[in-house]
């Protein structure tokens, strides 16, 4: 998972490195071998000529993570707004497989970015909204400034969660401001599921692998570049060719055949989220079409 390598070894020294209980011997593909270990050193312009359509603006940076300022299309100005970011990326640490995290009291600040990536200022929450690692690794903080408040202050408004799945091909931005990084490659396709350690994920995206992405991108959104919407959230790779065990996530098809993916990156969806709101950003699971799992 794609928090800071500091991060990352604390979590493997407490979780331990879990192996998927299967003697099916996994298919492994070839590609570049990945390490979070080589962070970058100062902040890179985008790498694309379609990258340069997205800048930072309403991304943040968390202690431990990335995320970003969102809203679906249903909220209001005047709404508590929303921070987009990891279930993973919890202050808490990582839920337990099946745990799901509602109405949380929190007070964790994020930094705003600008355009440019500088800091803009300093947002709080109230409260987790809602988070887990199962099915998704999501979490939701509602803040205490509405996004009218926040457009006010800063200037800067909030990014558009996309209400449909997205497509195999679409050009995409990483958007990372624990980094302040956007990388630019294109959706290669979806894995059915997503194993690492003791979580199972549904439906993630996965990226052709421009997109190398490395600890501290976690929660980081994926932007279309075509459309400006956020449509998935960054979360994992494969590191370095491990079978479905921490930082080294397998793809299980619908056969159950496990593929390893060395080096390539992956992102959870996110337009089940807009699915979920009701009035006021509340978080309804009861609502017909919501489909994230309940506590």
């Amino acid at each position: 998972m794609k928090r800071p390598l500091a991060g990352a070894l604390s979590a493997l020294l407490l979780a331990g490195a879990a192996v998927l209980g299967t003697g099916a011997t996994p298919t492994v593909a070839a590609t570049p071998t990945h390490s979070s270990a080589s962070a970058p050193k100062t902040a890179e312009a985008p790498e694309s000529a379609a990258a340069r359509a997205v800048d930072f603006a309403g991304t943040v940076a968390l202690s431990n993570c990335s995320g970003s300022v969102v809203r679906a299309p249903g909220s209001a100005d005047t709404d508590p707004a929303l921070v987009l970011s990891n279930g993973h990326c919890l202050s808490s640490g990582f839920p337990a497989a099946g745990e799901v995290i509602v109405d949380q009291p929190s007070t964790r600040s994020f930094t705003l970015l600008k355009s440019s990536g500088a800091s803009a200022g300093t947002l709080r929450a109230t409260k987790v909204a809602y988070a887990t690692m199962t099915d998704t690794d999501v979490s939701l903080y509602e803040l205490s400034s509405t996004y009218a408040q926040i457009e006010q202050r800063y200037g800067i408004k909030a990014l558009q969660l996309s209400d449909s799945h997205p497509v195999q091909g679409t050009s995409i931005n990483v958007v990372s401001g624990y980094w302040k990084k956007i990388y630019a490659c294109n959706i290669d396709g979806f894995a059915y599921r997503l194993k690492e350690g003791e979580w199972t994920w549904k439906d993630s995206v996965r990226y052709t692998s421009a997109c190398h992405t490395i600890g501290g991108t976690s929660g980081s959104p994926v932007v279309d570049t075509a459309s400006g919407k956020v449509v998935a959230v960054n979360n994992t790779g494969n590191e370095s060719g491990g079978r479905c065990t921490l930082n080294n996530p397998c793809e299980v098809d619908e056969n159950g055949t496990v593929t390893v993916r060395q080096g390539i990156n992956y992102a959870e969806q996110t337009y089940g989220i807009t699915r979920c709101l009701t009035t006021g950003n509340k978080i309804d699971l009861g609502l017909p079409g919501c489909e994230l799992p309940k506590p």
